[in-house]
């Protein structure tokens, strides 16, 4: 039955068709995560890293109450320049489908369209997760909730570096998500290589990652995966600085009353401010090198099918 909600550009659709391998890209980054014109611009380029690896990227967010799988150079135009549009988690969608509005996607709301699609890899930079002071505040991203039913695998430098990565890992593990690092012990924490946690599995290879996706939705075991892929060696940032920087945007975050879906953005933004912008060249590093390995990824999952 066909999804009146759901409009899959031509291209995806016939890749879907023909069995070939397509990485799922979020569209938060674009309208939420980066100013214009760094955002547009990393948009096309993420995309073409992604063909470059030989998959199909689908860009994905909802226009005029229509979810959109796979989008136009003119629709990601207008996603950079707007500021009419919302942030969009899980409990978002149906408000923004229904009143016929504009919403970017988060890793939660990215997931389900990508599953309603038929997309199994999905790249973004780095997952939500528990927030700090979440024992006091129960700021925790739907993100999680999201990886421990929906199946899609997440590829990302790590969980966002604003958040409690200790008590993220606890959520995973309490809920059965599998946290792969990609040639790593250790999970990453987006803009630094290390964390001091560890991960469930190192993993060396796509196609190790690969069977390991197959075997567990073969199994019947639903949620996703967390593949955590540091970032480039030469883009890492100085944990001293960046630690610096976190902890001055969260007190300037406490000052000013933000929480909710806001407080992301306003961290982000503010350490892009402490690092005299050295933050966000590391952003885009780092989604580039994660759509590297998640179009390997998507290939390595299409062979694996199409064996059988």
């Amino acid at each position: 039955m066909k999804n009146l909600y759901l409009e899959i550009n031509p291209e995806i659709q016939q890749t879907l068709s023909e069995g070939k391998p397509i990485v799922a890209l979020e569209s938060t980054i674009i309208s939420h995560g980066m100013p214009y014109p760094e955002n547009i611009k990393t948009a096309k380029e993420v995309e073409q890293v992604v063909r470059d690896n030989g998959s199909i990227p689908a860009t994905i967010a909802i226009l005029n109450g229509i979810m959109k799988v796979g989008l136009s150079e003119n629709e990601l135009e207008f996603l950079a320049k707007s500021k009419d549009i919302q942030k969009v988690s899980r409990r978002d969608i149906p408000y923004i489908i229904s009143r016929k509005l504009h919403g970017a996607t988060t890793v939660a709301a990215t997931m389900i369209i990508s599953q309603l699609a038929g997309i199994k890899v999905f790249v973004t930079g780095g997952i939500g997760g528990v927030h700090r002071g979440a024992s006091e505040t129960f700021d925790i991203s739907a993100d999680l909730q999201e990886l421990t039913k929906t199946n899609v695998a997440v590829v990302c430098a790590g969980p966002k570096a604003i958040l409690d990565i200790g008590l993220t890992i606890e959520y995973l593990e309490t809920h059965g998500v599998p946290v792969i690092g990609f040639k790593t012990s250790e999970m990453p924490a987006f803009y630094t290589r290390t964390s001091g946690f560890s991960v469930d599995f190192h993993l060396d290879t796509e196609k190790e990652i690969a069977e390991l996706l197959k075997a567990k939705w073969e199994l019947g075991l639903q949620g996703g995966a967390v593949i955590t892929n540091p970032i480039p060696e030469e883009f890492e940032m100085d944990k001293k600085l960046i630690d610096r920087a976190i902890d001055s945007a969260l007190n300037d975050a406490e000052r000013n009353n933000i929480a909710g879906k806001n407080i992301t953005p306003f961290l982000l933004d503010s350490i892009k401010e402490v690092t005299s912008g050295k933050s966000l060249i590391s952003n885009i590093e780092l989604v580039k090198n994660n759509a590297r390995v998640g179009s390997r990824i998507a290939c390595e999952l299409t062979s694996l099918y199409d064996e059988d």
